[in-house]
C-alpha cells in the first residue's frame, strides 16, 4: 500500500487507531529517531521500488509530516541512522 503505520499509545496500554502515512513505492525498512533535535521521534522509510529515503517528521501532537524524499542508489533496503556530524 506504499504506507507507514503508526498506533499511537493512549497511556494505559491501549493503542488508538492505525493512521497511515504516504511513502515511496515499496517500503522495505523503517527507523524510528529524533532527527531534527527536537526531541520528538521521526520516522526514516527506505523506499525500495522509488530509490529514495523518506524523512517524515514528528510535529509533536502524534502527527507526522508529509515525507520529504532524498534520491538513493538503487533499491535501498535498509535505514541505518547516526549522527555523522556531532550536532545531535
Amino acid at each position: 500500500s506504499n504506507t507507514v503505520g503508526v498506533l499511537l499509545n493512549n497511556g494505559n496500554g491501549i493503542f488508538l487507531t492505525q493512521t497511515t502515512y504516504a511513502t515511496g513505492a515499496n517500503p522495505y525498512s523503517v527507523a524510528v529517531v529524533d532527527v531534527n533535535s527536537d526531541n520528538k521521534p521521526d520516522i526514516i522509510v527506505a523506499n525500495y521500488g522509488s530509490n529514495t529515503v523518506g524523512v517524515l517528521l514528528n510535529n509533536g501532537n502524534g502527527i507526522f509530516l508529509t515525507q520529504t524524499t532524498y534520491a538513493t542508489g538503487a533499491n535501498p533496503y535498509s535505514v541505518a541512522v547516526v549522527d555523522v556530524n556531532s550536532d545531535n
